[in-house]
């Protein structure tokens, strides 16, 4: 087998350049598996030197079945990268393989892909192959067996894959048109409105410590007698509150009612939001 024959089954095999096969060739004496462990280390070395840098571009995967649906963030550093073949691909791979293991980003990293290659093996890869830092972000598993699932994807990149995935699960007895469309409409203005709990008394009590530290430090220097400044601070964190709780948010196709407004008006009287997922890409 003649050199160029062997630099492009080694670029066939690894997926590295022209210079790096040919470099790992001469290294080597010719060997073709020993080719393939110094490319595999040389990816490693190139894989660390660029974790160290900022991946704030990327995608949002949605993935799932019957029973449950799995959002997973896969972080690169350019909108460039993002849109790569190669990237998608790999991406999207990911995504099925993350819904099957319930978004246990541990266990993900040491499942098998379709190469019989571990996601980490092949993350080294293609790290090395894009010459990009690549990272994965948040990811989250909805089940939904016996429920309603409703989803939303904006700014997408390819199929599955866009800038920003919603899934919301609605429990209801009713399944009709009416109820499909809120179930689309409310993904939407998750999307667009940003909650952060279904309901006020959901909101995490650190989130609540934290805007109350602000609320204080700001009323700290107003001048304001001590109980003005109490119902000033009760007023701010109830409206805190209620901006950041999907069902008290103002419904983003009719501003002067709120979402649980139009869950009233729906008639449907056991429909409930049970859980939802909003992720956009460098949040």
């Amino acid at each position: 087998m003649s050199d160029l024959e062997k630099i492009k089954q080694l670029r066939q095999s690894t997926g590295a350049g022209f210079k790096d096969c040919s470099a790992a060739l001469k290294e080597s004496g010719g060997d073709l598996d020993k080719s393939v462990e110094i490319l595999r280390v040389k990816g490693i070395s190139k894989a660390s030197k660029k974790m160290s840098r900022v991946a704030k571009e990327g995608v949002i995967a949605l993935s799932g079945d019957d029973k449950k649906t799995s959002i997973l963030e896969v972080n690169c550093e350019t909108d460039f990268v993002a849109k790569n073949e190669d990237f998608i691909n790999f991406v999207k791979e990911l995504s099925e393989k993350n819904n099957q293991i319930n978004s246990d980003i541990n266990e993900l990293n040491k499942s098998k892909m379709k190469n019989n290659k571990t996601v980490e093996e092949n993350l080294v890869s293609m790290i090395a192959k894009i010459g990009e830092k690549i990272t994965f972000g948040r990811s989250k598993t909805l089940n939904h067996t016996n429920l309603l699932k409703y989803h939303y994807l904006h700014t997408v990149v390819k199929d599955n894959l866009s800038k920003l995935a919603v899934v919301v699960i609605i429990k209801s007895s009713e399944k009709s048109e009416n109820v499909d469309l809120f179930g689309k409409q409310l993904a939407m203005h998750i999307a667009a409105s940003n909650p952060i709990s279904i309901s006020p008394d959901k909101i995490k009590k650190e989130l609540l410590e934290k805007e109350q530290e602000l609320i204080t430090e700001e009323l700290k220097n107003s001048g304001k007698k001590e109980d003005i400044a109490k119902k000033i601070s009760s007023g701010k964190m109830n409206k805190f509150k209620e901006e950041n709780s999907l069902i008290t948010q103002d419904w983003v196709m009719e501003p002067k009612k709120k979402v649980k407004d139009i869950i009233n008006e729906l008639g449907v009287k056991d429909l409930e939001i049970v859980d939802f997922c909003r992720v956009k890409i460098g949040d």
